[in-house]
This record gives C-alpha cells, sequence and structure tokens, in this order.
C-alpha cells in the first residue's frame, strides 16, 4: 500500500506560509478578457492550419476540424509550384532591408540626438514629414526611376529593383533618435576622453545600450517587407524573381481560388515571422522592464 505524501506548502524567505491570492471579481474579469483575446487572436490561424489539412472535398464543408487530414496540400505546394524560389526571395529581401534599416537608421537616429549641427531640427521635421506621403504617391516616381535605369532585367539590378524602397525608414530614424536620447551624454563623453573613436562609442556603447529598440524595428521592419505586396508585384518582370505574396497571388485565378494550397502556403509563411519574433522578444521583454525601473 503506498502513502501518499501532501505537497509542501509555499513558503516566503522567512519560512512563513505564503498566503494564497484570491482570485476576486477584477481579477477574474481580467482572466476573462485576455481568454477571450486570445481565442480571437489565434482562431485566424487555427482555421488556417486547420483548413490547409484538407482534401479539396472538405474545403467548402463549415466544419472546423478535417474530416481526413491529408498533406496533399503542402505537398503540392512544395513540389509542384516555386515555392521554395519564392520563399527564398522573400527572406533575401526582408533580411537584406532589415539589416540595411537597423544600421543606418541606427546611425542617423545616433547622429540626430547626439550631435549638435546647423538645421538638425529642420532635417528632422523634413524625415519625419515623408511619412506623411502615402506609398502608392511614391510608386510612380520608383517604378520610373527603376525603368530609365534598365534595373530589373539583371538579377542583382531585379533583387535591388524590390529593395531599395526599404532600404531605409523615416519611421526607424524616428524611433532610434528617441531611445539614443536617454542615453547619459556623461558616458559618451568619458569614452571619447579614452581615445574611442565617434564610430566605436556608437558602435560599442551607445549601440547595445538601446536593443530594445534595435529588437522592436527589426520586428516591424522584417514583417511588412515580408508581407509587402504592391511594390514587387508592379517592379518584378520575371517570374524567377516573384516574392511569396505575390506568388501566393496565383493561387487566386479566373477558373477559381485554391484555397487549400493558399492555407498551405500561408501556414508555412508564417514560420520566419514566428523565429524572428522569438529571437527578439527577449530584447523588447528587457527593454519594458528596465523602463520600468527607471527613475
Amino acid at each position: 500500500m503506498t502513502t501518499t505524501l501532501p505537497k509542501p506548502e509555499a513558503r516566503d524567505s522567512a519560512g512563513d506560509p505564503r498566503p494564497r491570492r484570491p482570485l476576486n471579481t477584477p481579477m477574474l474579469l481580467a482572466y476573462a478578457v485576455l481568454t477571450v483575446g486570445i481565442v480571437v487572436t489565434l482562431f485566424p490561424f487555427m482555421w488556417m492550419l486547420l483548413t490547409s489539412l484538407k482534401s479539396f472535398q472538405e474545403l467548402f464543408n463549415l466544419s472546423f476540424f478535417p474530416e481526413s487530414p491529408t498533406l496533399d496540400n503542402y505537398r503540392q505546394v512544395l513540389l509542384e509550384t516555386k515555392f521554395v524560389v519564392w520563399f527564398g526571395n522573400s527572406l533575401l529581401v526582408a533580411g537584406v532591408t532589415t539589416a540595411s534599416v537597423l544600421f543606418f537608421d541606427s546611425m542617423v537616429g545616433y547622429t540626430l540626438a547626439k550631435f549638435d549641427f546647423p538645421g538638425k531640427n529642420l532635417i528632422f521635421i523634413l524625415i519625419l514629414s515623408t511619412l506623411m506621403i502615402p506609398t502608392e504617391m511614391l510608386v510612380i516616381p520608383w517604378f520610373v526611376g527603376v525603368s530609365d535605369l534598365n534595373l530589373a532585367q539583371s538579377t542583382p539590378g531585379a533583387y535591388f529593383s524590390i529593395m531599395f524602397p526599404g532600404l531605409m525608414s523615416a519611421f526607424g530614424v524616428f524611433l532610434m533618435r528617441q531611445f539614443f536620447e536617454t542615453l547619459p551624454d556623461d558616458l559618451l563623453e568619458a569614452a571619447r576622453i579614452d581615445g574611442m573613436s565617434e564610430f566605436g562609442i556608437f558602435w560599442r556603447i551607445a549601440l547595445p545600450l538601446v536593443r530594445p529598440a534595435l529588437a522592436s524595428l527589426a520586428i516591424f521592419t522584417f514583417l511588412g517587407n515580408w508581407n509587402a505586396f504592391l511594390w514587387p508585384l508592379i517592379v518584378i518582370q520575371k517570374p524567377e524573381f516573384r516574392t511569396l505574396p505575390v506568388g501566393t497571388a496565383l493561387f487566386n485565378g479566373e477558373a477559381g481560388t485554391q484555397w487549400g494550397l493558399i492555407m498551405a502556403a500561408s501556414s508555412l509563411a508564417v514560420i520566419p515571422v514566428l523565429i524572428v519574433f522569438a529571437i527578439f522578444q527577449r530584447q523588447i521583454i528587457e527593454g519594458i522592464v528596465l523602463t520600468g525601473m527607471k527613475g
């Protein structure tokens, strides 16, 4: 006969039993709201994933779970389409533009925050004013410039044509400037007294201190370029340079919409975004914690 030992009570640092926190009405309401928010957020993703596992005959049944799950849609997407090429193109475009934005926007933001020179505020206002210009108004001059330079014909030129509108962003300059403003000038002056170069101060001292801002900017930039559709659709002239959103749109044609392939491709397209968020979420959380401890 076995004897079940009681679980030890939770105790505080002094060894006294820790009182259990009662679940009052506001806490229960908060948990209920959070639960509803989680369900509303995850429902479209679950629907997309489960629909990708349905056969063509099951797609139009109003059932949430597939009756006979199958990976046929994934097989068709990976083996019978150019999904791998589209995936690689999107990964290249999003990766290069994200790295470019992080480097150049942080440099501009650092310059505007920590250096005094004539016209600094005017330059910052002009950069911010570009945020008020809709992207649709810039598409025509972008396309005319690409056409005049004949960039879209060669492989390097085609990729550069897709990437160049996103190599720098006004939002990134604004975000990095605001974070660099919070750094104490005495810390940077001490580095100058020690003989460190200005780029060394930026790269080795200032930049590591604004990692939460870099993480947030990386997620926003990668997600925006990964999902970009309008400009790649206009500028791409050869099928081998299509990005993932443009290629996935081919599954929707005059003969009908291949919902199974769209859901399978969309499910695979979410993976890099989740990986990027998993990489940078710790930096964001640490930044929130440190922000709450200031003052």
